[in-house]
């Protein structure tokens, strides 16, 4: 969680596993794509900084934050994932349309982390300024898209040690 006093792009180094031998699905909103293209650069980077061959990571866009879930669920359905990394932008507006995006998308991504097998990672930023969207996308708070990565990695080796039991 972002705040003054955490750096999202901020983490021991040494806690993340090896990801060389994990797939990754990462599902992008276009809306507010200056954002997101850059919430995508810092998860893309930093799942291959700590090993994720690039042939393993799948990038596939969705109109707005709405279909993450969607996207998402294809994704999982698919089987070909370790993990599914849902990245959007919604930037509070003049209209109720803001609390109902981030509440249907947020539940629909919560589902399917309870239901499904594959881990799905929430990074949606949902705002009230573009100013905090920029702080959270590689600015003074860091980039979102580095600790969706790493919370990605980490839920996949936590799978692993589970069915290990």
């Amino acid at each position: 969680m972002a705040s003054a006093l955490h750096n999202l792009s901020d983490y021991d180094f040494a806690s993340v596993p090896n990801a060389a031998d994990m797939k990754f699905g990462i599902v992008v909103s276009e809306w507010n794509s200056k954002i997101t293209g850059a919430l995508l650069q810092g998860a893309f980077d930093t799942l291959t900084r700590h090993g994720a061959k690039e042939e393993n990571i799948f990038v596939k866009t969705v109109p707005g934050s709405f279909e993450l879930v969607f996207g998402s669920s294809a994704f999982v359905k698919s089987a070909k994932v370790d993990a599914v990394i849902a990245i959007g932008c919604v930037i509070k507006g003049d209209t109720p349309h803001f609390d109902y995006i981030c509440q249907g998308t947020t539940q629909g991504l919560a589902e399917l982390n309870v239901k499904g097998e594959v881990p799905v990672i929430y990074g949606l930023l949902t705002c009230n300024t573009m100013e905090q969207a920029e702080e959270r996308c590689g600015g003074m708070l860091g980039n979102k898209g580095d600790e969706c990565a790493v919370t990605a990695i980490k839920m996949v080796d936590y799978k692993r040690s589970v069915s290990a039991l």
